[in-house]
């Protein structure tokens, strides 16, 4: 492949599972991804040319998800996970060797938009149209995901998921979206009722109060309803933001730590992996190292975006290594199993 491997790009493997590129660090010979779609005969979702049936794994990146779905491969197909020497994790990494087809979500939105096939289509095109003329960018910026991108969409189960390339053009369409309530009808964020049955989710699934979590969920930009069907905008790293080459770094977990830290850099928290950097860190309990932390990484995308600069942020999380120094507090660590935040302190904004 002549471009760089990206968070949501889609793996078809030579047995026919999908599986979802995450992240951007992969070894040479293999794509770090997890498993998304399994054929199954009773499954809904079912590809548009073939007769086959699949089912759907996880329904969202959730670490607790991810770990089953590892389990599974560990006993069924074994040559699926493997234990990564950069980053000390044991995950499920496709080999190149057994991918059937490779799934760029840009080639297929440029396609959709040339020529929709079904009405779900069509409202995907339509709907990135809308969001690149709204920000300012080329729709050429943005691509779609999930099951629309491999062919597996069901016209009345699926939503629409968009990615959008680079930084800049991210923080545009974030703040077109923010700006959309009474400017484009067609596209509108989620209604109360839904953000308050996230916010219980979030304060249920992990250590926060409802109001906490209530905050958290008020932040989230990126998800909304067009023309009455849910849509999900994710950031993506470009090309030339994807600086770091596998075994450019090693990491290591270490302890867990609870750090309070005033937010010095927030660009790449639109991204996923999330990354805060911050200063002035005071561990408040666990691993006293943690006072060396100088970012604060989440890979619970629950944890994306939601702070800026200037705020203080509590964070709990493991402890990570990074060439031997304690310099980053990792959220959505599997060591964790949830057990773990991102939340903005007393000067969290109203």
């Amino acid at each position: 492949m002549h471009k760089k491997p990206k968070d949501r790009d889609f793996i078809r493997t030579v047995e026919g599972m999908f599986f979802c590129v995450t992240g951007y660090l992969h070894p040479p010979d293999r794509y770090t991804a997890y498993l998304k779609y399994s054929p199954d005969p009773a499954g809904r979702w079912r590809a548009r040319h073939e007769d086959i049936a699949y089912r759907r794994e996880i329904p969202y990146y959730h670490v607790r998800s991810v770990a089953e779905t590892i389990g599974y491969l560990e006993q069924h197909y074994p040559h699926y996970v493997s234990d990564c020497p950069v980053r000390g994790i044991r995950f499920s990494m496709v080999p190149q060797a057994s991918v059937a087809q490779y799934y760029d979500p840009r080639t297929r939105l440029q396609a959709l938009i040339a020529t929709p096939s079904d009405p779900l289509e069509v409202e995907a095109r339509d709907l990135a149209v809308e969001i690149a003329a709204s920000a300012g960018i080329s729709a050429a910026d943005l691509g779609v995901t999930g099951s629309i991108l491999i062919g597996l969409h069901h016209p009345a189960l699926s939503d629409i998921n968009l990615t959008v390339y680079g930084g800049e053009n991210g923080r545009r369409v974030r703040d077109a979206l923010r700006e959309r309530q009474g400017r484009r009808p067609a596209v509108r964020p989620p209604d109360d009722a839904l953000l308050a049955r996230w916010a219980e989710e979030m304060a249920a699934w992990f250590p926060l109060t409802l109001e906490e979590a209530a905050y958290n969920v008020g932040r989230r930009w990126n998800y909304g309803v067009y023309r009455g069907r849910f849509f999900g905008i994710h950031p993506t790293r470009s090309d030339a933001e994807i600086t770091e080459q596998y075994g450019d770094h090693v990491y290591r977990g270490q302890g867990r730590a609870r750090i309070r830290a005033a937010l010095t850099a927030a660009d790449e928290a639109i991204f996923q992996p999330a990354i805060y950097r911050v200063g002035a860190v005071r561990v408040l309990a666990g691993d006293a190292a943690a006072e060396g932390v100088q970012e604060v990484i989440s890979y619970e995308g629950r944890y994306r975006d939601i702070a800026k600069v200037g705020q203080t942020i509590e964070a709990v999380g493991q402890l990570e290594t990074v060439d031997g120094e304690p310099r980053r507090l990792v959220v959505g660590a599997a060591a964790l199993d949830g057990a773990e935040y991102i939340k903005p302190t007393e000067d969290r904004e109203k």
